[in-house]
This record gives C-alpha cells, structure tokens and sequence, in this order.
C-alpha cells in the first residue's frame, strides 16, 4: 500500500500537502469543503494586527464626534471581536477534524505577538506559522539589524508558547543560508515555510496609476523556492515547507525530492477547487506506484543539495544555454 504520511512540526501528517493561509481558510464553512478532501494540514487565514488597527482607524473616522473614552470603547471592542472570531474558528476546527489546523498571526508589537500567540495556544491550534517577512526597503538598517528583529521575536514567542513554531520567510536576505541555520540553532523554530509570496505593486501604463499585480502565483514560480528548498534541507536540521507556484503533484514531488517534508497550496485551490487536493493525492500515488516508492520516505531528499548536486543547485548563470547566443 502506498503511504502518503508524512512528518512537518513534529506533527504526523496524512500527506504533505497543506492549504496555506488565506481566505478560504478563514470561515468554517469553506474549512469544511476542504477537509472532506484530506489535506496533510490546514494553515488558518491570519490574523494581521494592522488589519485590525485598520478596521479600527475606519471607524473611528466615520464617527468624528466620538469622546475619547468612546474611541477606545471602540478600538477594544473591535480588537476583541476580532481576536475572539479568530480563537472560535480554532476551536470550531477542531471539532469537525482531526486534520493538524495551524494558526497563522502578523504582527508589529512584541506584546501583541505574544499576547495573540498565548489566546491561540489556550484555544487549541496544533502549531503557529510566524508571518513576520520583513522587506528591507529601509536604507538606514544593517542585514544583521533585520536579522535580530526575527532572533528577539522567536525568542520572545518561545518564551511564553510551547506550541511549534514555524517561520514563513522573505527570500530577501544577503546570506539566507546562513541566517537559516543560525536560526534553527537556536531552538525556538520548528520549521521554515519558504517563502512568503509577497503583495507586488504594478503600474498601469495607461492610467499611468499604481495597483496590483497577479494575486495568484503562476504554476511557473515554483522554482525560486525548489532552489532554495534544496539547498536548505540539506543544510540546516530544522524542517522545510514550500510554497509559492504549488499548483500539482508533479511540483510537489520535486520539492519533496530537494528535501521538503511538507508543501503550501492556495492559487491552485482557488482556481480549481479543494477537489483539486483529492486529485493531487492520486496522482502523487500514481507516481509513487510507477517508481517503486512505497512511502514519501524513500524518495524525501534525495534530490536536495548534496555534495554531488550542489552545483546543480548553486549555479547562477546561464552559460549552458545562452553562452553561444549573439
């Protein structure tokens, strides 16, 4: 029989295919459509802080005559509801499933982050994913001031929380390798999810205006973090999802072979619908049948950067296929 189970947090997963965090993890109706479907894991929709300062700021300015004691009426009540709804939606999963529901949190403040992560913890989530990608646009920090931000903020978070943790990173960093280990070194992270799929900005050249670019990733993007998957995994003892361009089980079984234990969908489910979980499984068993692989264990790894594949991994130029072009 072929077995799909994998190991990701120290949690036993059925499969290694996890519904990342986004809008159709955040209401339970839509949890239950995609649970009948048996993913691995469930990452929750976050709980962005600022968001909630947002919701708050709204409001407090379509009511202008407000008394100071009702703005802060209003900012607690706001923040509390929306806390509470996030602590029932946990809760609420794990009634209907014995599938592994991760919490997923963003925050500003070292006190909010702890305060949030200690409600989730109490409310019963299996493990917290650390939405805390910083992008270093600000020309007066050093890399290693970036760096620490995410050193005090794990520590912090470890401090007061014994639930998993994972680190949803930014691929931006000038020795990403290196920050990595530095940080499974420590102990106070279970695994990394590489990487975060940031809002991008484009620019209408007709309106000549600022908007959005694609929401969606492009089944095409799933190479920046198979790169990095495999060079990481085989060099750092902490565990690795990937995410980012994750739209079939082909793409899933190459992040498994550069040494990923477990993978993020969204775009995918968004565009074709949680059955699209089911038909990933099939086809991955398929494969598995093909190859003679009885269980992901004998295929986990076996492509990452290892001294024979390194260079594959490595090379940063593209001499083989452009060297002779003019």
């Amino acid at each position: 029989m072929t077995n799909l189970e994998t190991s990701y947090l120290g949690l036993k997963l059925k499969n290694p295919i996890i519904v990342g965090s986004c809008g159709l993890t955040g209401n339970l109706e839509s949890i239950k459509r995609i649970v009948v479907h048996e993913p691995g894991a469930i990452v929750l929709k976050s709980l962005f802080e600022e968001q909630i300062n947002a919701d708050i700021n709204k409001n407090i300015l379509q009511n202008t005559e407000l008394s100071a004691e009702a703005e802060t009426y209003i900012s607690s009540h706001i923040a509390h509801k929306n806390i509470s709804d996030y602590l029932t939606l946990i809760k609420e999963c794990k009634k209907i499933t014995d599938i592994p529901i991760i919490a997923s949190i963003h925050c500003t403040d070292v006190d909010e982050w702890i305060s949030y992560a200690k409600k989730i913890e109490s409310a019963g989530a299996d493990a917290l994913e650390v939405n805390a990608s910083i992008l270093p646009f600000d020309e007066k920090l050093q890399s290693t001031e970036i760096e620490e931000q995410y050193f005090h903020l794990l520590e912090q978070l470890r401090e007061h929380v014994s639930l998993p943790i994972a680190l949803k990173m930014s691929y931006y960093s000038s020795s990403l390798t290196h920050f990595l280990q530095k940080l499974s070194w420590t102990g106070h992270v279970q695994g990394f999810v590489l990487f975060n799929r940031f809002y991008n900005p484009d620019i209408n050249i007709q309106t000549q205006e600022i908007g959005v670019s694609n929401i969606f990733s492009s089944a095409q993007e799933y190479t920046l973090p198979l790169r990095w998957v495999a060079i990481c995994s085989a060099k750092i003892e902490t565990d690795v999802c990937a995410s980012t361009g994750i739209h079939n089980a082909d793409t899933i079984i190459k992040m498994i072979l550069a040494g990923a234990n477990a993978t993020q969908i969204v775009s995918c489910v968004y565009q074709q619908g949680p059955e699209i979980i089911s038909n990933i499984k099939k086809s991955m068993i398929a494969w598995m049948k093909t190859h003679q692989y009885k269980s992901i264990n004998d295929f986990y790894g076996k492509l990452s950067a290892s001294k024979e594949t390194h260079i594959l991994f490595e090379r940063n130029q593209f001499m083989k296929y452009y060297g002779s072009v003019e």
